[in-house]
Parts: structure tokens; C-alpha cells; sequence
């Protein structure tokens, strides 16, 4: 069998490909290049960024130590239109975007292969370095989380359609992520000690908005002016820090942000907490779309806790208030046993008129 692996100059695909080929399978290695030098970038070590020409660099030298061909494909253009154009959008809104889960099914798994095979390259699936596994049950593909929790990357993949999963392996979901290190350091692998790639962006993700600072209020729930801040756009629900407004008593947490009257209402963490959230853009994963009220075990941040709840109609209720619970960020709902992902959405303001309405729909 042939596989393409996405080779991102990381530790994770490299060990993926080079998992691939001791198994006997012919691998081919793949990237997309996103960086197009239209922002000042930074230093971190990031998807994107200016650091990407190392990256690539880092990539091609792995598959030269796998003795692999390898493949470079531009993507820049498509991507500063869809994903970081969606990134200033959301912020703009008001919204706390998560570029890493559309950039996945859009491009990771969807333009960059699907390019790949219309240059010519042959291959019957498409690998990365994700840390989730597959399993298929009744003719569907299940997507499952990792082996390793702590490194679980299920989260950012529930967009992800059947042909997509169909077509995809993921060589590290039953490993420890100590044991791909050393599996890099036997094979003598350069990147074996590389650090994991933490964000989206290299640089300060304010330079991706383009838009110049505006100062406006930070107030309570009552109206009452506390502070002033530059931009609504820079704080997101659940923040506490560089607010500014530090005092006696409690701390304040961000509890929603108004791009209208470019406000930043705060408020004591108990109140932001949720019991209930909308979903939009629902993508039903490892089981079919379900009107029915369903229970299971949601996520509404990539490292954050799996908690009861039910789902039923586009609204999701949660057994125990939950704090943080973000417009823009996607919620995952997993089955009961806390391994199968069923499905995921994109968080929206809360009203609790819909909700009322929604969840009972009888008043």
C-alpha cells in the first residue's frame, strides 16, 4: 500500500512516516506551505509563520533520512482567505475562533491530499502525526481518541467527513507520546527532541486583524464603568488576566464582549459559568445525525475537562454549570465511555429565550 504522510518537520509525523515504512508500505511525504511573508511573524513555534522555511527544511531532510520522495505544495493563497480571513472575522465578531479545527478539514485533510493526487501521486490513504485513532463499526468510520489523553488531538478533527476518515490512518493513536521520542532517537531522526508546536500563529495574532486599537469600556452587568480597554477583540470569555481593574474582594473574569459598543462586560467567575450553550454548524462524526435527545460527555476547550451533558435540538445542557464556555470555540461531544467522538459544533451566544423554547418545546 502507498501512503502519503503530511510531513510537518516535527517529531510526530516524522515518526508516523517512519512507522509507515517499517511496516512495509511504500510512503510518500507531503507539505503545504501557508506562509506567504505578508505579516511580521515572530519567533514562536507555530503552524504559521516565518519559521515555516525551517520547518519545511527540517522536513525534507527527514525524508531524505527515510529515503522517501517529498512534495511541497503552496497552498498561502487559499489559506490567508479561508482560515486567516475566518480567524479576523470571528475576532471582529466578537469570538473566540479555533482556526487549528477548520484548518484540519479544510486543508491538512482536504485541499493539501487532494492536490497531492491531482499533481500526480499515487497513494491509498493519508497519514499525519495526529495522536487519535480509527475504527470502522457497521460501515462507518468511528474517530476515537488517543491512547495517550494527555496528547489526544480528537478535539481538533470532528469536522473531519467519512471519506475523509475513510481514507486516513493515524500511526501514533495507540502510542505513548515518550515512546514516539524514542522511536525518533533509534532511528536517529534530528527532530527527535523538537518541542511540540503550541499555536496558530508566530507572532502577536493582533497584526492578523488589521485594525487599529479603539478605546472603550469595561463594565459590569450592571453598566458600571471599571476600566477602559483597546479593543474588545483582545479579551475572550473566562479571561482574567490584563484586565486591569485589580482590586479589593474577587477577582473579575471576562464575561462577554459587545462589538457594538466595543465593551468588555466582567464579572465574578461563578457568572461565567453556563448550563447551557447553542451549537451551529453541527458535524455529526462517528454516528448519524440524531433529532433525539442525546447523552454524552462534552468538551468545549481542546484541553479541557469531558463533563455530562445533553445534547438535543442544537442546544447542549450541561449537568453542572460550566466555566469558560466561549462563542466561536467548538464544543466535542463524546460517547459515554469517553472514547468515541459523535460529534461537534461551533459554540454561539447564549440566549436563554431560545434555550427555554428549544429544550421545551411545549411552554
Amino acid at each position: 500500500m502507498t501512503v502519503a504522510v503530511g510531513l510537518s518537520g516535527g517529531v510526530d509525523s516524522a515518526v508516523a512516516a517512519l512507522l509507515l515504512r517499517e511496516q512495509g508500505h511504500r510512503v510518500v511525504g507531503i507539505t503545504m506551505k501557508l506562509w506567504r511573508g505578508a505579516y511580521r511573524g515572530g519567533t514562536k513555534d507555530a503552524c504559521f509563520g516565518p519559521g515555516e522555511a525551517d520547518d519545511i527544511a527540517r522536513a525534507e531532510a527527514i525524508a531524505r533520512h527515510l529515503g522517501i520522495p517529498y512534495h511541497v505544495f503552496d497552498l498561502s493563497e487559499a489559506y490567508e482567505r479561508a482560515i486567516v480571513g475566518y480567524f479576523r472575522d470571528s475576532c471582529l465578531k466578537g469570538e473566540t475562533p479555533n482556526p487549528c479545527v477548520r484548518c484540519n478539514a479544510a486543508f491538512k485533510f482536504g485541499l493539501l491530499p487532494r492536490l497531492a493526487r491531482e499533481a500526480g501521486l499515487e497513494f491509498d490513504r493519508f497519514a499525519t502525526g495526529h495522536y487519535a485513532r480509527l475504527a470502522c463499526t457497521n460501515g462507518r468510520q468511528q474517530l476515537l481518541r488517543a491512547l495517550d489523553t494527555r496528547k489526544d488531538q480528537s478535539y481538533f478533527l470532528y469536522r473531519l467527513s467519512q471519506e475523509q476518515l475513510a481514507r486516513h490512518c493515524f500511526p501514533l493513536g495507540m502510542l505513548q507520546k515518550k515512546e514516539v521520542r524514542a522511536l525518533a532517537r533509534r532511528a536517529g531522526l534530528a527532530v527527535a527532541e523538537k518541542p511540540d508546536s503550541q499555536d496558530f500563529y508566530a507572532g502577536d495574532t493582533e497584526e492578523l486583524l488589521q485594525v487599529p486599537p479603539r478605546r472603550g469600556a469595561i463594565v459590569d452587568r450592571a453598566g458600571h464603568v471599571l476600566g477602559h480597554h483597546d479593543g474588545f477583540w483582545r479579551y475572550t470569555i473566562g479571561q482574567r488576566k490584563g484586565l486591569g481593574i485589580g482590586g479589593a474582594g474577587a477577582p473579575f473574569y471576562v464575561l462577554a464582549t459587545n462589538p457594538c459598543r466595543n465593551e468588555v462586560v466582567v464579572g465574578r467567575r461563578e457568572e461565567a459559568c453556563a448550563a447551557a450553550f447553542a451549537l451551529d454548524e453541527i458535524h455529526w462524526v462517528s454516528c448519524p445525525k440524531t433529532e433525539a435527545p442525546l447523552r454524552c460527555r462534552v468538551r468545549v476547550r481542546s484541553a479541557g475537562p469531558l463533563v455530562p451533558a445533553c445534547l438535543e435540538a442544537g442546544a447542549c445542557r450541561v449537568d453542572e454549570p460550566l466555566f469558560g464556555v466561549t462563542p466561536g470555540q467548538s464544543a466535542v461531544c463524546y460517547g459515554a465511555d469517553d472514547e468515541c467522538v459523535l460529534c461537534g459544533g461551533i459554540i454561539r451566544p447564549f440566549r436563554p429565550e431560545s434555550f427555554h423554547n428549544t429544550l421545551n418545546p411545549g411552554s
